[in-house]
This record gives C-alpha cells, structure tokens and sequence, in this order.
C-alpha cells in the first residue's frame, strides 16, 4: 500500500530517496565496509550495505521510532528490527498486542507484516557504535519529517531509547522536553509520545528492560488510541 501527500510525495518516493542516499560519509563508509566483512556467523549472507526505509502499515495509527538499523541487523537484511535480538524483542511484543502477524523477524522475505502500525528510525545508516554524530542526525532529520508528513493516521510515537524520543520531540516542537523516562507518556498537539527503553541486548541481557515492560509500553499506546 503506498501513501501519497499533498505535494506528490509518496512512500515509494521516499523508500527509494532513504535507499540510495550517500550523504554522510563516514556512515556510506562504515554500512558498505560491514557488508562486505560480515560477522562470521552471517558470511554466507549478501547484507544490504545501504540506509534502512521504514516498513509497516501506510495508515497505520502507531509509529515505533528507533535509534539505528544495527550492523549485522537491518544493515544485513535490509528491513528495521529485522534478524537481531532487538527485533526478536520487538516483534514478539507487537505480535501479543495484534501489530504484528507474527512474533519473529528473521529476515526481508519471512512474511512477517504490520497492522496498524509502521516501523522507522531516525537515523537510516549503522552507525559505528551505534553512534550517530549531531551532522549524521540532523542529515537524515529530513527523511523522517516526510515520513510522518505521508503517514498522517498515526496518533501514537513509541520512541525507542532516548535518541529517538529526541527526535521525535523535534518533529513535533515539544517544549520543554520532559525527560526521558521509561513509560512516561508525553502528548503533543497531534500526537502522544510513549517511552520505552530500547530493546538492546545491553537492556534485555541486564533486565532493564523486560518482556513485560515492553508489553506494558505497547498497552499504554493501544490504549491512547482514538477510536
């Protein structure tokens, strides 16, 4: 399903405008240089090598925002979330609240598809360290005002991590920026934002964050929808 805005734009547009986008140099060095390494565990995959569009519903009512498609994650398989621990985290979560149709993401072609909901985040290249530099954040802003921009049934933001509960407090003028704080709820003038602390395994190997935490994150976003 494609969604077109006011001006033309469409989802397809932007997917093939976040696809061959080179703008940033150290991160077209670094994505094309893990594709082509790879981790020993993948080296019989052809990685995707190039910046992550967002995935899901086009009329979906709930955005889940991220921080990075990860190494040997997206930047391997090509789609948000998809064949790492986080998207096994993620999906499993959306699954249980009828996101999803099914809990795993393993990779492009499994199936797996949204309802209601869309999949993005707000830097579209892995990053070294998972570390986009401000220049890298603000290059890739533009993708992400568009995708909201075409996505105009969403009502709801789960920002996963900090990183990405910034960015979406620039996209729609939040301040000041209340802090950020696992399941707080924080509305806007057209949205409600609803933290959650990203489902890395730095978070889920220590218990940070738990499948319960998580599921509570994606309750609490059902519930703020208007019917």
């Amino acid at each position: 399903m494609s969604s077109t805005g006011t001006h033309g734009d469409s989802l397809s547009a932007l997917i093939a405008d976040i696809t061959s986008c080179r703008a940033c140099p150290r991160l077209v060095e670094w994505r094309e240089s893990v594709a082509i390494e790879k981790r020993a565990s993948f080296k019989d995959d052809t990685y995707w090598g190039r910046p992550v569009p967002g995935f899901g519903d086009a009329d979906a009512r709930v955005l889940v925002l991220g921080l990075a498609p990860a190494a040997h994650g997206a930047n391997r398989t090509g789609r948000m979330f998809t064949g790492d621990r986080s998207g096994d985290w993620l999906y499993r979560a959306m699954h249980k609240c009828g996101l999803a149709n099914q809990p795993t993401s393993t990779d492009s072609s499994d199936g797996l598809m949204l309802s209601g909901a869309y999949v993005a985040a707000a830097v579209r290249c892995a990053p070294p360290d998972n570390k986009p530099t401000p220049d890298e954040r603000d290059a890739c802003r533009g993708f992400l005002t568009r995708e909201i921009s075409l996505l105009s049934s969403v009502q709801v933001v789960v920002c996963l991590g900090s990183f990405a509960y910034d960015a979406a407090c620039r996209e729609f003028g939040i301040r000041p920026k209340p802090k950020f704080v696992h399941g707080v709820v924080v509305p806007a003038q057209s949205v409600t934002l609803v933290c959650s602390y990203h489902p890395s395994q730095q978070n889920t190997f220590t218990g940070k964050l738990t499948e319960k935490m998580l599921d509570d994150v994606f309750a609490t976003a059902l519930s703020l929808l208007r019917s």
